[in-house]
């Protein structure tokens, strides 16, 4: 590990333990050449899928993207950032378990709505109705009677 502030490549562990959320470790290491100490943490490389665009382009999953997506679509309603950050974490554990090299945008698009159905409905069709693009009143109002009459909303 080189060190952030002489940049010598040799450094020793001084401490190691595992991180809050149990998924990483932190160490406090020492630089050999200057003494000062610094921390790294540790995280098990994860291998997503990329994500093929409706026009077919692909790129790199990006959890940031569902993470802010979620988060406007719960905007001013009871939902906790920590209930967002689950959802998003069981929807990427999800990605990885499936064991697929690409995955299309709308299946993640339609596992984002689920989750957010089951955690507030406002929020669900707030996220569908930009998802979904619909062109007009008369396509949400279709979306919204469809809920009423599957007794989902």
């Amino acid at each position: 590990m080189k060190c952030p502030f002489c940049a010598f490549v040799d450094t020793k562990v001084i401490d190691s333990r595992l991180g809050k959320e149990g998924n990483n470790i932190r160490r406090r290491r020492e630089c050999i050449q200057c003494e000062r100490r610094f921390t790294t943490y540790e995280r098990v490389e994860e291998i997503l899928p990329l994500v093929i665009k409706k026009d077919g382009r692909r790129e790199p999953f990006d959890r940031m993207k569902i993470f802010v997506g979620m988060q406007k679509a719960c905007e001013k309603r009871p939902v906790s950032i920590e209930t967002i950050e689950k959802m998003v974490d069981q929807l990427e554990r999800q990605l990885q378990e499936s064991g697929e090299k690409e995955i299309v945008a709308s299946r993640i698009g339609e596992a984002v709505m689920d989750a957010l159905h089951r955690v507030d409905e406002v929020a669900y069709v707030r996220f569908a109705s930009v998802y979904r693009q619909f062109k007009d009143i008369n396509e949400f109002m279709d979306e919204l009677k469809d809920l009423l009459a599957r007794g989902e909303v």
